[in-house]
């Protein structure tokens, strides 16, 4: 650590915890020591030790627990290869979709709670889906878990004209051998995806329980039937908790 002298701030503290943990000195889910313990370490007030370590709060780095302690992040992400991700022979059963089916897969246990409601469609949806705006869709919206922890807010519009009378207005989690849409002879032929990272909104901060300084990627991907778009899904992803691959031929 940083040999105390008049010249420490709370930032030279936080470069110096950053190099630590980066170099792994401090281990993933290791407590930092205490306030009072790294104050004398620096020879600084607590008040300065506290405005460093909130830096690597706000970095991400480090995540608070109840009773003061705080800790450096320790996550396990997931690998999820968008390549594969409901290409070709679709890994969906009766049981579980493409997306659970790889995650147990991975070792892990996947868990989604769904919600599925019709509404008219607003600007952005409309423009995805070739629609008017106002047109019904259909919503599934998925809260996605792993290993019992939140990682994904995963939101499907359909177009109403499709959805309505078949599966996909049933409740829960409905999964289908090559996927709902192959199964009510919707194939999806082919699709885009579009991808913003960004900082999350205070309700996906909240549904995903993340940390302060942790930013989400946005993937947004439109499924093309023959005629057109069919499904666009929007899935918000914690940076954290993802490494997101494509494999592309050149």
């Amino acid at each position: 650590m940083t040999t105390p002298s008049s010249k420490v701030t709370a930032r030279s503290i936080a470069d110096d915890l950053r190099d630590q943990i980066r170099s792994g000195s401090l281990a993933p889910g290791q407590a930092l020591p205490t306030t009072k313990e790294l104050a004398e370490n620096y020879g600084v007030t607590m008040k300065t030790v506290s405005s460093g370590v909130d830096l690597l709060k706000s970095e991400g780095l480090v995540v608070g627990e109840r009773g003061g302690r705080r800790r450096v992040r320790a996550d396990r992400p997931i690998t999820w290869n968008l390549t594969k991700f409901e290409r070709g022979q679709r890994r969906d059963t009766t049981a579980m979709d493409d997306w659970s089916t790889s995650i147990k897969e991975a070792g892990r246990e996947p868990e989604q709670h769904v919600k599925v409601f019709s509404k008219d469609a607003g600007t952005e949806v409309a423009g995805w889906l070739s629609l008017m705006p106002g047109a019904e869709v259909v919503v599934r919206e998925r809260s996605r878990l792993v290993d019992g922890r939140p990682f994904q807010l995963s939101t499907s519009y359909f177009p109403g004209t499709i959805a309505n009378g078949t599966p996909l207005t049933e409740p829960g989690d409905v999964s289908m051998p090559g996927g709902i849409l192959k199964a009510i002879g919707h194939p999806q032929v082919r699709v885009r995806d579009e991808i913003t990272v960004r900082m999350p909104t205070p309700e996906e901060t909240d549904r995903l329980d993340l940390p302060p300084g942790t930013p989400v990627a946005q993937h947004v991907r439109i499924g093309y039937g023959e005629q057109g778009p069919i499904r666009v899904m929007v899935t918000i992803a914690p940076g954290d908790r993802h490494v997101m691959v494509y494999e592309l031929e050149v």
